[in-house]
């Protein structure tokens, strides 16, 4: 008898301690006995399923943030780990595990929240009871956060509890394999902040060679410059690492090559960062990039607007200004001397205005390695939607915009976060891979009707190099 109470207490000591141990199981028990299993599939049986977009337009900045009270759900799959300390009491989840257009910071009372929300698991987060805001005023990141609080600087989201955690973060038992998003440093934007992301042909900014990921006069995060050759110059975007990090010793690498990290931002809201997951994602083992030589290049076509008369509609001799919806077309402008061509929707009447601006044909087969180079401005930007675009085409017969095909360019353009007014260099574009005529158009989307999508957009500049 005191045998099997002796084994008894035992047992009974080994099952209180092994119910308080984190459950580190990547996988789902599928039995419909698990609690977890169980509170998934009452959500997808009564709950409704709403994307990352819904979530994020019921937080505006300023607003008053207020507690879900439907029943809602979202689905993500996760980005962020904290396995190396780099991130802390947080994960982000983004909306598809490839391609994706939203993502969401999750704040938890947890850490080494990579045992059970390991990146590409895929995560359900039932949203009654949760609040969506910022985790500090101002910072720019949506948040789903367990509950609020209020400071002299205004309300905030904070960290979900243990028991919000195991009613509300609910995995299913797939994990999946998230594609890193190819970008550019000027295509990363806020609306990408949460993404896992990958960028090729980086490297370390020259000054950094023997330097570590943490420098160790900082107290909490550092901000390392990658660089990437632009033309004549580089284009260049932070990584922060975090004194927590148990990577932030190991020397930075001096090659070129790809990089993969979370778009984030830094703890003010301030700068928008790459944050990795771990070094592995940093494969840099090719030679450093080289600058193009200005002196082996010549202009081919330039376009400064300086003839421009104010205030009348766009007609420069071979260029077509066509507004494919609306009444409103590109219009010229002049403003301290300087002449420039600006597309607004402001006081249009039309509740969308789609205007297009196309250039003279370039014969591509007259010369080699051509280069396109512009500046855009901005002013009264609202809202992301509110977008210019860079085409190309090489079968536009001059007149029908809408018949061409029209091949969507990558460049760096004014945005919300620029000054109004103040022009931003496109980067070196290149072109050499398009042969016979090319022209190369921009496209604005607008509205006159509704005052966050009113916006003007301006161009400068334009010009084609090619080699001697």
């Amino acid at each position: 008898m005191k045998r099997y109470l002796r084994l008894l207490t035992v047992f009974t000591f080994i099952t209180t301690i092994t119910s308080c141990v984190q459950d580190d199981d990547f996988s789902v028990p599928t039995s419909l006995g698990n609690e977890e299993n169980q509170n998934l599939q009452t959500l997808l049986e009564n709950g409704t399923e709403v994307s990352m977009e819904t979530v994020k337009a019921m937080y505006q900045e300023g607003e008053v943030i207020e507690q879900i009270t439907s029943d809602i759900y979202i689905k993500g799959y996760v980005t962020s780990s904290d396995f190396t300390g780099n991130f802390y009491k947080e994960f982000f989840i983004q909306d598809a595990p490839e391609n994706p257009s939203n993502a969401l910071k999750v704040i938890l009372n947890r850490v080494d929240s990579y045992n059970q929300f390991n990146p590409g698991r895929e995560v359900y987060i039932n949203l009654k009871g949760l609040y969506i805001g910022e985790e500090r005023v101002g910072n720019g990141v949506t948040t789903i956060g367990g509950k609020t609080e209020t400071d002299q600087y205004g309300t905030t989201v904070v960290a979900l509890t243990e028991n919000q955690i195991k009613t509300n973060l609910l995995r299913s038992q797939n994990t999946t394999t998230i594609s890193p998003k190819a970008m550019t440093f000027s295509q990363i934007s806020d609306d990408n902040i949460g993404m896992l992301i990958s960028v090729d042909n980086v490297e370390f900014e020259d000054n950094l060679e023997g330097a570590t990921y943490f420098d160790p006069i900082e107290d909490y995060d550092t901000k390392r410059t990658l660089q990437t050759c632009d033309g004549f110059g580089y284009a260049t975007f932070p990584l922060e690492t975090s004194s927590f990090a148990n990577f932030k010793d190991d020397l930075l690498p001096t090659g070129n090559g790809l990089i993969t990290a979370i778009v984030n931002k830094t703890f003010d809201g301030s700068t928008l960062v790459l944050t990795l997951n771990k070094t592995e994602d940093v494969n840099l083992n090719d030679e450093r990039c080289s600058l193009l030589d200005p002196s082996d290049f010549t202009v081919i076509f330039e376009e400064d607007f300086q003839t421009a008369i104010n205030n009348t509609n766009f007609d420069f001799e071979g260029w077509t200004n066509f507004n494919e919806e609306g009444n409103y077309k590109w219009r010229e402008k002049t403003y301290s001397g300087n002449g420039y061509i600006e597309f607004s929707t402001y006081n249009s009447g039309s509740p969308v205005n789609i205007a297009w601006v196309v250039t003279p044909a370039f014969d591509m087969d007259a010369q080699d390695n051509e280069f396109l180079n512009f500046k855009t401005a901005q002013h009264h930007l609202d809202s992301p939607e509110n977008t210019i675009e860079l085409f190309v085409s090489t079968n536009y017969n001059g007149t029908d915009v809408l018949a061409a095909t029209w091949e969507p360019i990558s460049a760096n353009f004014a945005s919300q976060s620029d000054d109004w007014y103040d022009f931003v260099d496109s980067g070196l574009i290149d072109l050499s891979s398009y042969s016979g005529t090319l022209y190369v158009a921009f496209k604005v989307v607008g509205s006159g009707t509704d005052t966050t999508l009113d916006g003007a957009y301006q161009i400068d500049d334009l010009s084609i190099i090619a080699s001697n």
